[in-house]
């Protein structure tokens, strides 16, 4: 028996909720996990590629499992930068594999951050990536209309996350969004993963550039509530 579309997509709101409860409950009940959580996020942070390879490696055969937990812990504690996933899934796994693993748990995370806006609301949203986020990403989807997901996965520099989170406040369909984002991301992803296994060192021009964007947004906001002030 076929589901209607509204079942499925409380099904889906429902899953990523619930997905996002167990996590957090196992982080605030499990002091291994919490420690282990913090190290990730410290090595995403500071750009260690061979820190989250050797982190990702020594769980042995639950390697690609803790690699993409990590892709999802980057996308819910936005805006750590997922490249850095990339280039270390290519150091550990090789160019085709890790780019494979990054790819799938990428689209997961996505599709999670997606499902979390659209059952949340803007305001929930905005709490998770800041106003200044949400109203560049706005802003982003004015400019480009229904290919504003597609066009955002080309350009590396462009936080998946903010789009992944505010696509999921418009009208745009769940299928249609997880469609271009893989066709978005599957460039960007197979190139940081073979970068991180043929030339891991320059891995500081993705960091510069992605602190650059950080940085304009930021000056961008300021300058525009400057201007709404005066």
């Amino acid at each position: 028996m076929a589901l209607d579309e509204r079942t499925v997509q409380r099904l889906r709101l429902g899953f990523s909720l619930g997905s996002v409860l167990v996590g957090g409950l196992v982080y605030l009940l499990s002091d291994s996990v919490r420690l282990q959580t913090n190290r990730a996020i410290s090595m995403l942070t500071a750009g260690d590629i061979g820190g989250v390879r050797d982190f990702i490696l020594s769980f042995g055969v639950w390697a690609p499992i803790v690699s993409a937990l990590l892709m999802i812990l980057q996308a819910l504690a936005a805006p750590l930068p997922a490249f850095v996933i990339g280039f270390a899934n290519g150091l550990a796994f090789g160019a085709f594999w890790g780019g494979m693993l990054s790819l799938v748990s990428a689209t997961a995370a996505a599709a999670l951050s997606f499902g979390l806006a659209r059952a949340l609301g803007r305001a929930a949203v905005q709490g998770l990536i800041g106003k200044a986020g949400l109203e560049s990403a706005d802003r982003w989807f004015e400019r480009h209309g229904v290919y504003a997901v597609l066009v955002a996965r080309l350009v590396p520099i462009v936080s998946f996350d903010v789009i992944s989170y505010a696509a999921g406040l418009t009208r745009m369909g769940f299928w249609g969004f997880l469609g271009a984002t893989v066709l978005g991301m599957a460039p960007a992803t197979f190139l940081y993963s073979y970068l991180g296994e043929q030339a891991p060192q320059y891995v500081w021009v993705l960091l510069l550039a992605f602190g650059v964007v950080i940085m304009v947004a930021v000056i961008g906001a300021l300058v525009r509530r400057q201007r709404k002030q005066t």
